[in-house]
């Protein structure tokens, strides 16, 4: 579980509540209610933890009873989990408890099919950093409960020499060199765009080769020379407009890992509902 759920939760009902909510405050502060939660589609459930921490902030006494857990795939139209506590305190926190639920589980839904879709290829599925701001800790999470993997969690715990790198230090291996010296003990990956700095790559020390928009064809290429490469095997990851529709071919040429931004990025909400009764 990620750290800093308080911290963003808290920033999130400040956002939306402020000091106070002038619609919630037309129901007796006495009056008490039970609501159910229920998707609207199919999905891979994830959130919850963000969920209860919206209601805890806007009052202790608010109960949530879950039906399922993060990871797991909840039937379209089924009762996701039960609220009951202060009316005021469930009318503040709905919108944003629904958001995080929303988010959360577009995200895992996304990982869970293109995890799916290469499945038993032998090549696993990595996000990327195109997530959405603030939320990159809690979208990485997700990530796993779809069942993919989490590339780099920032720039601060991995080299990934891109072109502009590559261009700014005098090509690949001289990239390579210089972040194997300066950053000991921390992954080294290098992206490269043709075959020919591929070859070059594998002359260093990186602990990656990342391949940009490599056609099929030539991603297999690459794969038989790693493969024939007299210094051993150095793991490939193919990224570049990766989509549902061509992950499992790109999966079926050898490379170890495919990276896609649209697992975070291109997301289109699961919708949940969130009625009293």
């Amino acid at each position: 579980m990620p750290g800093g759920i308080r911290e963003d939760v808290a920033r999130a009902l400040a956002e939306d509540v402020r000091d106070r909510d002038i619609s919630a405050a037309l129901v007796a502060a006495a009056d008490h209610a039970v609501a159910e939660v229920t998707i609207e589609q199919q999905a891979t459930l994830c959130g919850t933890v963000w969920f209860d921490e919206v209601f805890r902030q806007l009052d202790t006494t608010v109960t949530v009873r879950w039906q399922a857990a993060d990871g797991e795939e909840v039937r379209e139209r089924s009762t996701v989990c039960s609220v009951s506590g202060p009316a005021r305190a469930l009318l503040s926190g709905e919108r944003t408890a629904l958001n995080y639920l929303q988010t959360l589980s577009a995200t895992a839904t996304s990982a869970h099919r293109f995890a799916q879709a290469v499945h038993g290829t032998g090549a696993r599925i990595l996000d990327t950093r195109k997530t959405l701001p603030g939320l990159r800790t809690a979208q990485k999470y997700a990530v796993r409960c779809g069942g993919a993997f989490n590339h780099r969690a920032g720039l601060f715990d991995a080299v990934l020499i891109k072109e502009n790198h590559i261009a700014s230090l005098g090509g690949v291996a001289a990239a390579v060199r210089l972040a194997a010296r300066s950053t000991a003990g921390v992954p080294v990956y290098v992206e490269v765009e043709d075959l020919d700095q591929l070859r070059e790559a594998l002359e260093t020390e990186a602990d990656r080769v990342l391949l940009d928009n490599l056609a099929v064809d030539e991603l297999r290429e690459a794969v038989r020379i790693r493969d024939s490469h007299a210094g051993g095997r150095m793991e490939l990851e193919a990224s570049g407009g990766i989509d549902l529709e061509t992950v499992r071919t790109i999966a079926e040429t050898g490379v170890d890992w495919i990276s896609v931004g649209a697992i975070t990025k291109n997301l289109s909400a699961v919708n949940f509902s969130m009625r009293f009764v």
